[in-house]
């Protein structure tokens, strides 16, 4: 049988995204290099600047790769018609994974890499963030419709009033990050700033 050189390309890229994700964790963004990702992975180094410039564009690709739902279709958000618990569900989801040791060092080394290259922040608001939002508003939109929300509420304003406090604090480490704030944040976007009849 012919080996077939597409198949062994993407089990190169694998292999390379993988070893790149574990490797941040082990050592930190830092002393991540583009060698010791090619050491792991089992190729050569001219192979990762061929299809990246860099490591943080490597890592970013790592995070896609991890983001790729099973059938390739959009992200949709619970809809149970309960909006408060639906967010609740979603937020608490949200603080687990940010408090997964796993997932922290890849992500800070990201988001450090973001705030520093326009063309990868770029590439991570359209293929990671954007998605993401548009779940959010779409579920926002499905509650107004149900009229749990303001017709006129600013959808992306309301975005970020909800997941911002976590993301937030999670960045900046300024407390500890459970599911009961997770909850309070909740309850503080969507009732939180109107005074109790």
């Amino acid at each position: 049988m012919t080996p077939n050189p597409t198949r062994r390309r993407e089990a190169s890229r694998r292999a390379v995204l993988t070893a790149a994700f574990d490797l941040v964790q082990e050592v930190g963004y830092a002393k991540l290099t583009i060698e010791g990702i090619a050491a792991r992975a089992g190729v050569g180094k001219q192979t990762i600047y061929r299809w990246w410039p860099s490591k943080g564009v490597v890592l970013f690709d790592a995070f896609l790769m991890l983001s790729e739902s099973g059938d390739g279709g959009p992200v949709v958000l619970p809809d149970t018609g309960d909006l408060r618990a639906d967010l609740i569900l979603v937020l608490r989801a949200t603080v687990e994974e940010l408090n997964d040791p796993r997932y922290d060092q890849p992500m800070r080394a990201l988001a450090t890499e973001i705030t520093h290259d326009a063309e990868l922040a770029a590439a991570y608001r359209e293929h990671l963030d954007e998605p993401m939002r548009e779940a959010k508003r779409e579920r926002l939109r499905s509650a107004q419709r149900a009229g749990q929300l303001a017709p006129g509420l600013d959808l992306d304003i309301a975005v970020d009033l909800i997941w911002g406090p976590v993301l937030n604090r999670w960045l900046q480490r300024t407390g500890p990050l459970t599911a009961d704030y997770a909850e309070r944040v909740v309850t503080a976007a969507l009732d939180g700033l109107r005074p109790r009849s």
